[in-house]
């Protein structure tokens, strides 16, 4: 679903620099969030009295809270908001890690196959919708919250599936390891947390209002039979064990492992599961899918082995100069005109994905109308555009200790802790 399928660009807003003021006692006092109106923003210019209600912005659905993020005792600014969605900041150091995830991903995803003209055009194009991506999440992930989902379930199953992945023998080891990356281990759960409750917010509120039906499933077949026509092919997924620079005595316990893991393949466990949870290859992450292969893309001792079998075989435990390698057949494609029966999982992906895409930009659209979003100035276009401002305001001792609470309770995360560490 391409990144939240191509989060929509749509409303938005204007500006935001903080600035603290030594003199910030003859500054005029932002209301506390908890007493403001809650039908209008109270933003305010240094100097400017608080809105009337005959000057005051259009009433919103939610109220933001005061905005300043400083240091109160250096006079400098601290940090650039340059976004606020409802309670939610955005600021310019999440914003800038957003669009360094983005460049990383354009490069796993070219790697190999990319030219590097392609390549930089891959990352300017993930780039420009970073922003617009985290005012998206940051909505997708506020419903949720109203919708009162709770992923903690998942949460810890992730974490378990991440610390297996890594090769970590406890928690405390995963919460060590992420901490050596420079990273806060709450804000990786946080991180985490987010990813999964976007998916379930855009599953229950758009994805279960699709449905495709095997008419027109069947139709589609019938007017792209050439599509359909290929050579011999096998669709495969992967199990790899790591075995390199490891002593005998690991090696040994390694070869167990593997052989456990096929076991229960056997005994019923999805294939896919297992891969997330045991693989140590780069594919893990995605069920261990490899792609489809023809005649001679494989090595001649693999294509010996997978040709022969048929879809959902497994292979044994083999031995690879990597390590052990469990591989399963998802799909053998015959050479000629593919039967509906084999291609009917492809088409029904493909009619999904094309109704998703419009169904997805147009619910987020209609929560960004029911809520207070603006953008500072400069940033709107690569936000989805905007017509609001976010005025500077005075800020005080307590404003920005307010303020620092409520970002830390609220902020968004560019690195996105899934992938590993």
């Amino acid at each position: 679903m391409r990144k939240l399928l191509v989060f929509l660009a749509l409303c938005g807003a204007l500006p935001i620099t903080i600035l603290a003021q030594d003199n910030s006692a003859n500054s005029p006092q932002p209301k506390p969030a908890d007493t403001q109106d809650k039908s209008t923003p109270t933003l305010e210019k240094p100097g400017m009295a608080p809105a009337t209600p005959e000057t005051a912005p259009a009433p919103v659905k939610k109220t933001p809270p005061a905005a300043s993020k400083v240091d109160p005792n250096s006079g400098r600014v601290v940090e650039e908001i340059i976004a606020r969605v409802n309670n939610e900041i955005i600021t310019r150091s999440e914003y800038e890690k957003a669009r360094a995830t983005a460049a990383e991903d354009a490069k796993q995803d070219c790697q190999n196959h990319c030219t590097p003209e392609q390549l930089e055009i891959a990352i300017e194009d993930r780039q420009k919708n970073a922003l617009r991506d985290l005012i998206d999440q940051s909505l997708l992930v506020q419903r949720g919250k109203d919708m009162g989902i709770s992923v903690e379930a998942d949460i810890i199953k992730k974490l378990d599936q991440i610390r297996i992945q890594n090769n970590l023998s406890s928690m405390e080891d995963l919460e060590k390891a992420v901490s050596a990356q420079g990273l806060n281990f709450e804000d990786f759960k946080n991180n985490l947390r987010n990813g999964v409750l976007t998916q379930r917010v855009i599953s229950s509120e758009v994805g279960s209002h699709i449905t495709i039906g095997h008419d027109e499933i069947e139709k589609y077949y019938n007017e792209h039979k050439s599509e359909f026509v290929r050579p011999e092919q096998v669709a495969l997924r992967s199990i790899e064990v790591n075995t390199e620079k490891k002593s005998p005595e690991e090696i040994s316990e390694l070869k167990k492992k593997a052989e456990t893991t096929l076991k229960r393949i056997h005994d019923g466990d999805d294939f896919g599961e297992m891969a997330k949870r045991f693989s140590d290859g780069s594919t893990a992450k995605q069920g261990g899918f490899l792609g489809v292969y023809k005649r001679g893309e494989l090595s001649k001792e693999l294509e010996d082995v997978v040709f022969k079998m048929r879809k959902n075989d497994v292979t044994d435990v083999m031995d690879t100069r990597q390590g052990f390698l469990i591989l399963q057949v998802l799909e053998h494609y015959d050479e000629g005109e593919q039967s509906l029966a084999k291609v009917e999982p492809e088409i029904t992906d493909k009619l999904y994905s094309a109704r998703m895409e419009p169904a997805l930009r147009e619910y987020v659209k209609t929560l960004r109308e029911q809520s207070y979003v603006v953008i500072k100035p400069g940033f709107q276009d690569i936000a989805g555009g905007g017509n609001s401002e976010i005025q500077e305001v005075s800020a005080t001792p307590e404003a920005s200790k307010k303020s620092k609470k409520a970002h830390k309770k609220y902020g968004l995360f560019g690195k996105k802790p899934d992938t590993g560490l």
